[in-house]
This record gives structure tokens, sequence and C-alpha cells, in this order.
């Protein structure tokens, strides 16, 4: 089920568009996150889509041409964007649904995402869950979560881990 508009807009919220490098988006379907990113003020051009679907991928294409459409697996991320960052990501922004993998591919997921960001960089999740996807305590990762969503059907809450010694 696609992302409601006020889940969209709570996962770009924690974006901040001043920041430099490109915004990487896991998992983005028919584009409701993706649109609220370019709401929020982050030119499509900055936007690396990663989807696994081919069809995704084409409706992606058509709606958001200037982005950077990359079709593959975001649990292997760093052969998927093998030579497509040329600078650390500002965010990552994930509507991967976390609870169909174990927990060490999550945290796999999380690290890998972390490596190719900024050291302050969040990576944005959400969950229909009431438990966070990824423990919220770490001594690798700071972690918050939004105010439950309601507005969503089914409500949601946003998650956003930071690495844990970052400024």
């Amino acid at each position: 089920m696609p992302s409601g508009k006020a889940l969209a807009r709570t996962m770009a919220a924690f974006v901040d568009p001043r920041v430099p490098g490109p915004v990487i988006e896991l998992g983005p379907g028919t584009g409701p996150v993706t649109d609220a990113l370019i709401r929020r003020g982050v030119a499509q051009d900055r936007l690396v889509l990663v989807e696994y679907s081919p069809d995704f991928c084409q409706l992606l294409k058509r709606r958001f041409p200037k982005a950077t459409i990359v079709q593959g697996d975001a649990y292997d991320l760093q052969e998927t964007l093998s030579g497509v960052l040329n600078e650390p990501a500002a965010a990552t922004v994930s509507s991967l649904p976390l609870f169909t993998k174990p927990m060490d591919q999550r945290l796999d997921l999380l690290e890998r995402a972390q490596a190719m960001m900024h050291p302050d960089a969040p990576f944005i999740q959400f969950t229909y869950a009431v438990v966070p996807p990824i423990p919220a305590r770490s001594e690798a990762y700071k972690a918050r979560a939004s105010n439950r969503i309601w507005r969503n059907l089914p409500p949601a809450r946003v998650w956003v881990y930071n690495k844990a010694n970052a400024p």
C-alpha cells in the first residue's frame, strides 16, 4: 500500500534540503515519499531512487525524469549503487518492509547506508509496528521516533537513526 501524504510529509521533514549531496530513497514504489521530498525542497536531480520492481522503475522515470532511478536490491546497497554516488549522501529515506528480513540484515542495511552518507546524516525508516524496525538502543547509532501518524492507514511511525559518534 502506498504511503499516505501525512506519512510521506513526516518522512521528508527529517531531511534537511540545505545539506549537500544526494538523497537516497529505498523502495520508492509509486513515489509518494519522493513527491514529499521534492515538496520539502530537495531538487529532483539530487534524488537517487533504488527500486526493485521494473514496473515501478518505469513509472518513476515518467514521474521524476530528473531523478536517478536504479533498479536493484536495496539490501545489497554497495553493489546496487556502485558507481552511482560521487559524494556522501545527505540522507537515506527507506520505505522497505524491514520486518520481513532478519535483524542482522536490517542492521547491515543501516550500517551500509550510513557508510555512504555524511557522518551526521539521517537514515529514515517508517513502520506500522509498535516496536522499532531496528532496535532503538545501540552504541553504534542514536534513534528517535516521530509521534504516531494516525492519519495514515494503517497508522505509522517514523524512526530516524544517526551514527552515535556524529557531531
